[in-house]
């Protein structure tokens, strides 16, 4: 009997990477969160195209997705306009049971009255929009002309 060694490469852990978001964009949108009634006109690029529109803070959008939503009949409706909350509930029931401190940076970015230009296809305007942060590629204060 021959004895083989075993010449296979050692079992690696598996790394994951994610895209960092702009630090200079966390902290503008920060900054926005601090007053509900603030908004900036900014053009996004991401994946999909150029985006542009006027970013504003979570609790904006959350009001305005509200707002939107009890516009539509139905008792889904109702329940959809309350979602937003009901997520950020649970976010904070999971960092109060991490016990974390510290204020963590916005992870993603909120827009509303946006156009997203993809391509040659015809410009597509949203009431509201949200995105990962890490997914912006570049940004510009203002609007295309």
């Amino acid at each position: 009997m021959s004895a083989t060694a075993d010449t296979s490469p050692a079992p690696s852990a598996a790394v994951i990477t994610e895209p960092l978001p702009d630090l200079q964009l966390q902290l503008l949108i920060q900054l926005l969160d601090e007053d509900p009634r603030s908004s900036l006109p900014l053009t996004l690029t991401h994946p999909g195209g150029i985006l542009h529109g006027d970013v504003i803070g979570h609790e904006q959008w959350k009001a305005e997705w509200a707002r939107s939503l009890r516009q539509v009949e139905g008792e889904g409706a109702n329940l959809l306009a309350e979602f937003p909350e009901t997520v950020d509930q649970g976010v904070r029931e999971l960092r109060a049971e991490e016990d974390e401190t510290g204020a963590r940076l916005p992870r993603w970015i909120h827009l509303r009255d946006v156009t997203l230009v993809s391509g040659a296809a015809a410009p597509v305007s949203l009431p509201l929009w949200r995105g990962r942060l890490s997914d912006v590629s570049g940004w510009a204060l203002g609007r295309p002309q």
